[in-house]
């Protein structure tokens, strides 16, 4: 074989080579979505989601960069499975809206986090903290942030820093016996 038909081949088989992979490429399916889908939500949603459905309603307040939330929530994991179908159990994301489809939902997806979760992005913060502090004068912009509300719309447990599963457990069990 003279060296002008071994160039040949391997031109070929470079070409044939390079052409595969991208075809490959090209047919490759794109990255499935990492964790559940987080819904935005703005003051009014806020307020919509602090309004119970009949049931009580366990709202927790968090972030991705605070060290005691990401602590404390696998615990509430636990809570959510523990009172499935019971209570309407909602997680309240503060952190920063680009992190909408990549931070938060892959921080659930690693906890196995199957309530529903939304993104706070209001325009005024401080209207934001009057609406929660409405419910909870506990309130003062700190996360973690946990509150249980009764059917009727009034608080029943509010706890500002990682939650005690014990007590946050104990609040449920009562206005579960409370409304039977």
């Amino acid at each position: 074989m003279n060296s002008l038909t071994a160039r040949i081949i391997i031109l070929v088989a470079i070409f044939t080579i390079g052409t595969s992979l991208a075809i490959g490429q090209q047919t490759q399916k794109p990255a499935a979505p990492v964790g559940p889908a987080i819904k935005q939500i703005d003051l009014e949603g806020l307020k919509t989601v602090l309004k119970t459905d009949g049931k009580p309603r366990l709202i927790n307040f968090w972030a991705t960069w605070c060290d005691p939330c990401r602590e404390e929530f696998p615990e509430l994991v636990k809570i959510d499975a523990a009172y499935k179908g019971k209570i309407d159990f909602i997680s309240v994301s503060l952190d920063d809206l680009e992190d909408i489809g990549t931070t938060v939902p892959k921080f659930l997806h690693e906890m196995k986090a199957t309530m529903p979760a939304y993104l706070l992005h209001a325009s005024d913060e401080d209207a934001a903290i009057a609406a929660i502090t409405n419910i909870s004068s506990d309130f003062h912009g700190s996360l973690p942030f946990t509150i249980l509300i009764k059917p009727n719309g009034e608080l029943a447990y509010s706890h500002a820093g990682k939650i005690h599963p014990d007590e946050l457990n104990a609040a449920i069990a009562k206005q579960l016996s409370a409304g039977q």
